[in-house]
């Protein structure tokens, strides 16, 4: 696959959380494909490494801090990356995390701090980027990272899961607000990813192998990279509006394990 063939050269890329993680792998992912990159990040240190290693790739790479709960940094945080990169073409979105609990136990502080944290942050951030793009006359490509848990049910983090569900809702209308500026509006949805915060253990191996899942292992950070890569790229400019499930085959799979029904057979 060619650099010409993805349409990417010269193209420029802010990822929202792009310090470690899916993030990483994704603003190294879009400089491989020649994007220029700005990797904005809570913490600047990581920002700055990823930054390096852009620039490394020999595209440029600028760092930014910023916290994506307030709508004052995230704006300043779009005008830096506009500003350093002398414009944006693509946002990618890569922050989330969930809280564990039964929903009964759920107070109504830690349900707007999900939905903050998975949902809102997200409408803040497109909204700043997108309103420059059609100030500027130039179209360009969004794209968030969605869960399998906003498709299905999630319990004990229902409100990660609702969250989610709003997040790949809402690409939808944004798809049907914005196509007519040439914006693109998608979601990756991903299932169970090695990640820095989740790390690849002897547990989860097992876990994956005793799962009736059809590719019998945890994704990586670059799974996910592939499918931001191609949703901004050019191969994907007639997709809009879509959740594309980065899932190993989680959410095609029955999850009903067979062996049960074939051992109460057995003892029948």
């Amino acid at each position: 696959m060619t650099v010409s063939l993805l349409g990417l050269e010269g193209k420029k890329a802010l990822i929202v959380g792009g310090g470690r993680g899916m993030g990483e792998a994704s603003a190294l992912l879009l400089a491989e494909a020649g994007c220029d990159v700005a990797v904005l990040d809570s913490v600047m240190e990581r920002a700055e490494l990823v930054a390096k290693e852009v620039r490394a790739i020999g595209r440029a790479g600028m760092a930014i801090e910023g916290d994506i709960l307030d709508e004052a940094s995230v704006k300043k945080a779009v005008a830096d990356a506009e500003a350093g990169l002398s414009g944006l073409d693509i946002l990618v979105t890569i922050v989330g995390q969930a809280l564990f609990k039964p929903l009964l136990d759920v107070t109504l502080e830690e349900w707007d701090r999900d939905q903050s944290r998975n949902l809102r942050y997200f409408f803040v951030t497109a909204r700043a980027v997108v309103q420059s793009m059609i100030a500027r006359g130039v179209p360009g490509s969004l794209i968030c990272i969605g869960s399998v848990d906003g498709a299905v049910g999630s319990p004990m983090h229902a409100p990660y899961g609702a969250a989610k569900a709003g997040l790949m809702h809402l690409v939808k209308s944004m798809a049907t607000e914005w196509g007519r500026h040439g914006i693109r509006a998608n979601a990756v949805a991903p299932g169970s990813i090695t990640t820095p915060r989740l790390p690849e253990t002897a547990e989860s191996r097992a876990l994956m192998k005793a799962s009736v899942l059809p590719i019998g292992r945890p994704g990586t950070t670059r799974d996910v990279a592939g499918a931001v890569l191609f949703l901004a790229s050019g191969l994907s400019e007639y997709v809009t509006g879509h959740s594309l499930f980065v899932d190993g085959g989680w959410m095609a799979a029955n999850h009903f394990d067979p062996r049960v029904m074939a051992t109460k057979k057995s003892n029948e």
